[in-house]
């Protein structure tokens, strides 16, 4: 199981703090390419994607390239010219007649609010020593539970003291997709991961990190071999790589703030596998050492259509 920090030298957009709800309600389309910056409209369109299985990763209202990417997963999927550019043809496949608000209200329960995890350090021996990397914030634990950048759930609620009984504006993703998964691609050049039935259509689309050129995520095909829920983590620096000059082997807890996230998808080739990530928002900025990392909502939702023996091509 592998992980790291490397960035890639891409923008990234600053925190979202402007965007209403009333705006992203209100949004319409009316003709030609997603607007530039944050919108009520590409967040409309992030949560369509999302609800027809093209993950467009963390919904934030940002045009960019994973919601560039998600587009043209949309359109292969669509039978569309694939271009990655929002069209009349798009928008009428993605808004359908009937199609629910984007967003919806939920009110904040007792278990949202407790069993949170006070802080999480840096150092990954000091990491070892806790109990769980969970979530250290109400806010940011239902961001990911709604496939939300946590700065825009902040923007859609600007009074929310995220407490329990509080009623809150979220994104409105849809249901867990169901399905049985006979292959995976992983598309290194689109940093996608498509997932295919047993008639060969594409049932979902995912964005992901991997790896460098340094320390390459394989090439060809493997097989799943096992699917693991809640993981823990394996850091030793002999097999993989040495962080923060800590030499010794070490176990650290499960949590969604963990390296791997909140699932580990175990693969052929000893070490490597399909896993979450701590930091969604930054899959398109952040290479691996070979590993695939998916943002934790759709690698859950990945783990429950595959099992042991399907087929993983690393397509270059």
């Amino acid at each position: 199981m592998r992980f790291s920090f490397l960035a890639l030298p891409l923008l990234v957009a600053g925190p979202a703090l402007s965007l209403t709800a009333d705006e992203v309600l209100q949004a319409t389309y009316d003709g030609g390419a997603l607007p530039d910056g944050q919108s009520g409209l590409t967040l409309t369109v992030q949560v369509l994607l999302d609800r027809a299985g093209v993950s467009p990763g963390v919904i934030d209202g940002y045009k960019g390239g994973m919601s560039e990417s998600a587009l043209r997963g949309f359109e292969e999927q669509a039978g569309l010219p694939v271009d990655g550019i929002m069209d009349a043809e798009v928008w009428a496949k993605l808004a359908r007649d009937g199609a629910a608000p984007v967003l919806a209200e939920y009110v904040v329960t007792a278990e949202d609010v407790s069993g949170l995890t006070e802080s999480i350090p840096d150092n990954v021996r000091e990491k070892s020593e806790m109990a769980e990397l969970g979530y250290t914030r109400v806010s940011e634990r239902l961001a990911e539970r709604f496939h939300m950048d946590e700065d825009v759930l902040k923007a859609l609620n600007p009074d929310a003291q995220f407490v329990e009984g509080e009623t809150l504006m979220v994104a409105d993703p849809g249901a867990p997709l169901e399905g049985e998964a006979a292959r995976i691609e992983i598309r290194k050049g689109a940093q996608r991961a498509v997932v295919y039935d047993g008639s060969d259509a594409i049932i979902a689309n995912y964005p992901v990190a991997i790896g460098s050129d340094e320390t390459p995520s394989p090439s060809g095909a493997v097989e799943v071999t096992a699917v693991a829920m809640d993981p823990t983590y394996s850091y030793n620096p002999e097999v993989n790589f040495e962080a923060d000059g800590v030499k010794e082997a070490l176990t650290l807890p499960p949590g969604p703030n963990g390296p791997v996230g909140t699932v580990w998808i175990d693969l052929s080739k000893p070490t490597y596998g399909l896993h979450g990530t701590d930091t969604p928002a930054k899959l398109f900025i952040h290479q691996s050492h070979g590993c695939v990392r998916f943002a934790n909502w759709d690698v859950e939702e990945l783990a429950h259509m595959v099992s042991q023996g399907v087929a993983v091509e690393f397509v270059e």
